[in-house]
């Protein structure tokens, strides 16, 4: 190991002696909206007389590092002006650019943003980016705009079921999915059951959901990511915009703290349909409410800080007998500092929490659970050439599992006092990931993530013979809980169980030709963190379970190849992906599974296998006033359960079947029209093959009562 630490560092700094050698020079800077001081992420920069460029990372910063001499460089992006500019590149060069919107005749209309056309040339395959302007323009139910129910339009993402926010990838389960708001993680992205999502539109800068080909800087989840980052807020002027539903209204706020270093940015949403609900005689309410809010102070060239938040809560009662209230909290201060025109990092200190809590009057009693997490993080991108990038970066996160509390909700009430046992876990991570220009042709992208899990004391942890919390009775040939041996207890310092994984990541672009490209990737990720739910989407009450003695964690490997190609400029452009990707240790549940209230949840989960595999197609047109693209998914997902010895059935006798978020076919059809500049017209068209189901083949009569 040493000898190849050794080799490794002689070929790096022979690498920076040649660099040094040719006498290159780097330029750096970064890009903002001259209307708001927003930062742009995707920004063109190009240098025309060497055919070369680069493009702004998430919070606005480019730098490219070229040979000596005067150059042309143009600074594009749709909507915005062009900026052609000579410089003189004698020494390294701080450059940063402000860009004014452009006003385009009608022909010239374009609908989509820079960060949804199609890079041929990057090895990043498998991802999906949407501009909150494409995403304002499609047709909503209720007039309610919702990034979930938007990228459910895209190949390779359904929704969770009917009234669920939800979503699945690649016939991967809701849990499987990564969901950052400014890095901070949302448990529940719903409100009001999922018929609506937890972003606020107005509020939202940037989305891009990544389904395979992750970055290594990504963990924790084995089926896709959805990264969104929230608006800076307006450092030149007060302003304020909003709008008014059939559902809800929206309100939001933004200006200079101080003018052109300091802003805010303070948003609400509030439904309100609870209100005409006495008209109809009902004694109930139903309603949500959320709160963005963004604080941005540039200190100087080098260095800006950020403190953003998010809070929400969804309220449901039912004549005052029943109260339901669960919401996300997350809080995160980042700090960007600029080593220097090459290095850019990023900390990050974050807090997430998820609360849900059920009072049930006519019962008498009141239920509280939730998931908090501390999560810390430092990333860097290094500018080492135009031809060779590297990012990495660690990643710590603390989790406190309060699987459940009761209490009597009054003095009278039959019910007593009773806690589920908290459960504590520590997450970290170190990762590195390259990105290489190794030919005009070729461009690869390769590196690694170790992660490690710890699952901390608790205050009690049951035994069980041969450490085996469910048994087979092999008599009438179903599954049963262990009855525990006994039980340990352990100080909060003690690592009851630990585990460690080593996700390499690959992809790679080879360009066939100036318009189409072949791509193809490779990856595997961890999952430690577990949905316990019976459901086919996730509800409020599920309960989120930390792998331990007896859950093990998710092991994923997913394969992809594609073909892209673009025409007429970019005008239109076509993806065709395959992928194929197989889960190790995938949660399934013994008959009769309860996971409410439940301590030893041990007891009646199974560890199997999932796969899943198919084909997307993704047409794009992208710009002219008719704009819209076309998705087709044709898929399989599938798992089973097989038995642990010969004795043993396991589940559907060990052989595969669908999960409940198989669909064989999917295909959705998204177009706008822009008439001028007042009018627009849109429609979307959705066609998905029916969930799989399993129908009872007996029933039997106890007590009176038909039992399936």
């Amino acid at each position: 190991m040493k000898k190849i630490f050794s080799l490794f560092l002689v070929l790096f700094l022979a690498f920076g002696s040649f660099i040094t050698a040719q006498e290159k020079f780097t330029i750096s800077g970064t890009i903002i909206d001259i209307q708001s001081n927003e930062t742009l992420i995707g920004v063109n920069v190009i240098i025309p007389e060497l055919q070369t460029g680069t493009v702004t990372n998430e919070y606005g910063f480019y730098s490219i590092t070229l040979p000596s001499g005067t150059y042309d460089i143009q600074i594009s992006y749709l909507g915005f002006k062009i900026i052609t500019e000579t410089l003189v590149l004698s020494g390294n060069l701080k450059k940063s650019y402000k860009l004014e919107e452009g006003a385009e005749s009608l022909d010239e209309v374009v609908i989509t943003d820079d960060v949804e056309k199609l890079n041929i040339k990057k090895p990043q395959m498998s991802v999906n980016a949407l501009s909150i302007k494409t995403i304002k323009n499609m047709p909503v139910v209720f007039g309610e705009v919702d990034v979930i129910k938007s990228i459910t339009l895209l190949p390779g993402v359904t929704n969770a079921g009917e009234g669920s926010s939800g979503f699945n990838v690649r016939g991967g389960g809701a849990d499987q999915n990564l969901i950052l708001l400014d890095e901070a993680t949302i448990f529940n992205s719903s409100h009001l059951f999922g018929f609506f999502s937890v972003f606020n539109p107005d509020a939202i800068k940037d989305i891009k959901l990544y389904k395979g080909g992750i970055p290594a800087k990504y963990g924790g989840r084995v089926s896709s990511v959805l990264d969104i980052y929230q608006k800076e807020g307006n450092s030149n002027k007060f302003h304020m915009n909003g709008g008014v539903g059939l559902i809800s209204s929206r309100l939001l706020a933004e200006g200079p703290i101080k003018k052109g270093k300091g802003s805010f940015l303070l948003a609400g949403r509030s439904s309100y349909a609870h209100l005409f609900l006495p008209l109809f005689d009902l004694d109930n309410i139903a309603y949500f409410y959320d709160l963005n809010t963004k604080l941005s102070y540039n200190l100087n060239d080098n260095n800006s800080i950020f403190l953003s938040g998010y809070f929400g809560r969804d309220v449901f009662e039912i004549s005052d007998s029943f109260e339901n209230t669960y919401g996300n909290s997350v809080l995160n201060f980042r700090w960007n500092h600029l080593f220097s025109d090459k290095l850019f990092s990023n900390l990050s200190l974050i807090y997430s929490d998820y609360y849900y809590g059920l009072k049930l009057d006519f019962v008498g009693f009141d239920w509280e659970s939730g998931i908090r997490n501390f999560n810390v993080k430092y990333d860097f991108k290094n500018y080492i050439s135009n031809d060779f990038k590297l990012e990495y970066g660690l990643n710590s996160i603390y989790y406190k599992f309060n699987p459940g509390e009761i209490n009597p909700t009054s003095v009278d009430s039959g019910i007593n006092s009773f806690k589920l046992i908290d459960k504590y876990a520590f997450e970290n991570a170190v990762y590195i990931d390259a990105e290489h220009k190794i030919s005009d042709k070729l461009s690869v992208s390769y590196g690694a993530r170790l992660s490690t899990f710890h699952r901390l004391g608790q205050d009690e942890l049951n035994t069980y013979a041969d450490g085996n919390p469910v048994i087979f009775n092999e008599a009438i040939g179903i599954y049963e809980k262990a009855e525990p041996t006994g039980t340990e207890t352990f100080d909060r310092s003690d690592v009851i169980k630990s585990f460690a994984n080593l996700e390499p990541r690959l992809s790679a672009a080879y360009q066939l030709n100036d318009n189409s490209s072949v791509k193809a990737s490779y990856n595997r990720m961890s999952q430690y963190l577990h949905l316990l739910s019976n459901t086919n989407s996730p509800t409020p009450l599920d309960v989120w379970s930390p792998s331990g003695r007896y859950i093990e964690p998710q092991l994923l490997d997913q394969v992809a190849i594609g073909y892209f190609k673009t025409f007429k400029d970019n005008e239109y452009s076509l993806e065709v992906e395959s992928f194929y990707k197989s889960i190790q240790n995938l949660i399934d549940f013994t008959d009769g599974a309860d996971l409410i209230a439940n301590n030893a949840i041990e007891q009646v989960v199974l560890n199997g296998e999932g796969r899943a595999y198919g084909l997307e197609v993704l047409f794009r047109k992208n710009e002219g006033r008719f704009t819209g693209w076309l998705a087709y998914t044709l898929s399989k997902s599938e798992q089973r359960t097989p038995g642990r010895t010969a004795q043993e059935t396991g589940i559907n006798n060990g052989e595969w079947y669908n999960t409940p978020f198989d669909r064989t076919h999917d295909i959705s059809l998204t177009g706008n029209y822009e008439l001028n500049k007042k009018w627009s017209f849109s429609s979307n068209f959705l066609f998905q093959t029916g969930r799989s189901t399993t129908f009872p083949n007996g029933q039997y009569q106890y007590n009176g009562l038909v039992i399936p």
